[in-house]
């Protein structure tokens, strides 16, 4: 087994991993280096996905790129890497080989298919402000994996609708949607294009750029995605509140 790295300067992370996720949408691994952030994905030899048009975008945000084998041990050590996380008491996230939690929403997504597990501190942020918001429909902004439309729908949001422009993610999504027993309706859709379906509340854990051009028929907006540094743009929308851990930050707004 192979693991092929890339590190890219913290600024440049997002289009880095945007670039790199095109590649490779089963998903990455991520590791924060400080300065730099690493992203890996893992394969047998000639699996993996040649690299030369993710140099080609990422220009200068392009650190370095290296290749190492894994031991025969590394399954093991890549379930070890993949932890249950609890989200304010009442959600948690776990893959198929952890035991069940009483008294706990659960959701169960494999990693290995998928393009996050709900360990990021964005989709953990997002899920908080998500809690606290009074039920109604909701429509998921950029679903990758689904995490966040099967929890909306565990906390009693409904219908919820869940899109994305990969249609790698809509597969993943209605997969996962379906092993959670939960009804998604998945769609494939282009945000930067095409308008977003109506609901009472809009949430995207998406990159910056893209929520700037966001105008969702929304009366509530939950954004993340991007670093607490960074302000997001929302027109027609007013700024209710922030959470933040480490360097990364959600934001919800309401409808002006």
């Amino acid at each position: 087994m192979i693991r092929l790295a890339i590190r890219v300067a913290r600024a440049d992370a997002e289009l880095a991993l945007a670039e790199l996720l095109a590649l490779a949408p089963a998903g990455v691994e991520e590791v924060d280096h400080g300065e730099t952030i690493e992203y890996a994905v893992y394969g047998a030899p000639g699996e993996l996905p040649a690299l030369p048009d993710l140099r080609a975008a990422a220009g200068a945000a392009l650190v370095d790129i290296t290749t190492t084998e894994v031991a025969d041990d590394w399954a093991e050590r890549w379930r070890d890497f993949h932890r249950p996380i609890e989200v304010a008491g009442r959600l948690r996230v776990r893959s198929p080989w952890h035991e069940a939690a009483a008294g706990l929403e659960e959701i169960v997504i494999d990693p290995g298919q998928a393009f996050g597990t709900g360990a990021h501190p964005t989709t953990r942020l997002c899920l908080e402000l998500l809690q606290d918001l009074q039920r109604g429909s909701l429509v998921d902004l950029g679903c990758g994996s689904g995490v966040i439309a099967i929890a909306a729908v565990r906390l009693g949001f409904a219908p919820v609708i869940a899109v994305d422009a990969d249609e790698a993610a809509i597969e993943a999504t209605a997969r996962n949607a379906a092993e959670n027993s939960v009804d998604v309706d998945a769609r494939l859709l282009d945000l930067a294009s095409e308008e977003a379906p109506a609901a009472d509340i809009a949430i995207a854990n998406i990159d910056l750029r893209t929520i700037s051009l966001l105008r969702p028929a929304a009366a509530t907006l939950v954004t993340s995605g991007y670093y607490a540094s960074d302000r997001p743009e929302a027109s027609g929308f007013a700024h209710v509140d922030r959470r933040v851990q480490g360097e990364w930050a959600a934001d919800l707004f309401r409808r002006e």
